[in-house]
């Protein structure tokens, strides 16, 4: 197991700058000019990286889901089709690596199924994400751990010991596990932030937290309480149409946490209790006995 994990450019871990991902997901509907945008969103906000989906349709789509008819902004069409309508292929996310590298900001995918994987390594994705509800898919897991690519697992709708088979799959080596709760949007009372310190103590490696809140403040706290990174859904618009839309943060939210974030950095310290250059003054000024030893610190 590892205590730090090298993502690109990027170390993550205990005392590392909070790694904060901007979840584009498919909240780009399709449009490569809309990904685009968002990857600026993300690189504005001085996050490290951005992430999207990869789905082989016929093979990660539900059978008893793929003859469903739903309306979208292309028409009437079955939720099979509307999936093909979303993916982007390797001519798109080509323009995305080089839009990202430009920007500054790294780019991967969570993949869905075992082709997905091929895919995004013909890519040369820096590392992988394993979406929550790839958590039990053990054949994918095992084709990611044949990469040698760092991972970043995800654990909503999972229980402890549905991780633990993950894990074993993944091992530790270059591991970073996210606590997560598949809710959408997140109500207070099921974020369970305290899972961090559980997640922290079984696994021994670099722990973070993947929100799906509508506000900022579960994620800050999730910072304060020891998650190493963070990431959130990202989009134009709340009103924009797509299921994780309504659940994501617009662009100067999603400044304002990258904001807070840093600012709770600053703010945790090193621990050690001592008297702070800016407390001086004020001590010279209102106490009337001051230890000697106090006063030279």
């Amino acid at each position: 197991m590892a205590e730090w994990v090298k993502i690109g450019d990027a170390i993550v871990g205990r005392r590392r700058p909070t790694y904060v991902i901007g979840e584009i997901g498919i909240n780009h509907n399709g449009d490569v000019e809309v990904a685009k945008e968002l990857i600026d969103v993300a690189a504005r906000a001085g996050a490290q990286a951005v992430k999207f989906q990869k789905r082989t349709p016929h093979i990660s789509t539900p059978e008893d889901m793929r003859h469903v008819v739903r309306q979208t902004p292309w028409g009437e069409m079955t939720y099979l089709d509307y999936r093909y309508r979303v993916e982007f292929e390797a001519e798109q996310y080509a323009q995305i690596a080089a839009h990202a590298a430009d920007r500054g900001v790294d780019w991967f995918a969570s993949p869905w199924d075992v082709p997905a994987v091929e895919f995004l390594e013909e890519l040369g994705v820096s590392c992988h994400k394993v979406a929550s509800a790839s958590v039990t898919d053990l054949e994918m897991l095992a084709a990611l751990h044949e990469t040698g690519k760092p991972i970043i697992l995800s654990t909503g709708m999972s229980t402890l010991e549905q991780i633990d088979r993950a894990v074993e799959v993944l091992d530790t080596d270059q591991l970073v596990i996210l606590h997560a709760t598949s809710t959408y949007p997140l109500p207070a009372e099921e974020a369970n932030l305290r899972t961090i310190h559980t997640l922290q103590e079984r696994y021994g490696v670099p722990v973070g937290y993947s929100g799906h809140e509508t506000g900022l403040e579960i994620s800050v706290a999730a910072v304060a309480l020891g998650a190493v990174a963070v990431e959130r859904h990202i989009t134009l618009d709340n009103a924009m149409w797509g299921s994780d839309q309504a659940a994501s943060l617009e662009p100067q939210p999603f400044v304002d946490l990258v904001r807070d974030i840093r600012t709770v950095e600053l703010a945790l310290g090193d621990g050690v209790k001592r008297v702070m250059p800016g407390e001086h003054k004020p001590m010279a000024r209102l106490r009337r006995h001051t230890d000697a030893v106090i006063a030279a610190s």
